[in-house]
């Protein structure tokens, strides 16, 4: 299951991040199920203090524990430590580079930063990680889209008088505005209603 991260910033609501339930939920062994499950609790709840908290007891006690290590990453990011939150997936992906998670969700910070090229690389880890990671392949377009919106208007400053700049413009800031592509380029990344 995918959620939106941030989705009131205008930044980072184009961008998805993984919901923070069942994440490399194959790595961790049954008997824990409570523990992520509390700390997640208490995440949704809004008591991140609480869930940081218990997060870090566990991880003293299992300091390589991925699974806990990508929900601590989580509980900082929503409490609006996002530079702890990249110290801590930044790590996991050294451990565990095979994981496409963290990748994603590194590329969600970078992004948030306006580092578009630090976070078309994670993306890219993460898709060839996992080549059927939907949300990265979904947020490596959005990247992309970016980017090519950024040329765009590079190109447009260089060159005022050229016509074919408006259109291609206005699509993606469309696109990448509503979470949808306009009618005309339908072979745009389209966004998933969230």
């Amino acid at each position: 299951m995918n959620q939106r991260l941030f989705s009131s910033s205008p930044l980072l609501g184009w961008l998805r991040a993984v919901a923070i339930t069942g994440v490399l939920g194959a790595l961790a062994p049954q008997a824990l199920a409570d523990e992520y499950t509390e700390v997640n609790r208490l995440l949704n709840a809004g008591q991140t203090t609480e869930a940081l908290e218990r997060a870090d007891k566990y991880i003293a006690a299992n300091p390589r524990d991925p699974q806990m290590r990508f929900i601590k990453s989580q509980v900082l990011q929503k409490s609006g430590k996002a530079g702890e939150a990249e110290a801590v997936l930044t790590k996991l992906t050294q451990d565990y580079p095979e994981l496409a998670e963290p990748w994603n969700n590194l590329a969600v910070l970078y992004a948030g930063k306006g580092e578009l090229d630090k976070a078309r690389e994670a993306l890219e880890t993460a898709v060839r990680q996992n080549p059927n990671y939907a949300t990265a392949l979904e947020n490596l377009g959005d990247v992309q889209a970016r980017q090519a919106g950024q040329s765009y208007e590079r190109a447009r400053k260089l060159d005022a008088g050229n016509a074919r700049l408006a259109p291609k413009i206005e699509a993606l800031r469309a696109m990448l505005d509503t979470g949808t592509a306009p009618a005309a380029s339908r072979n745009q990344p389209r966004k998933n209603a969230q």
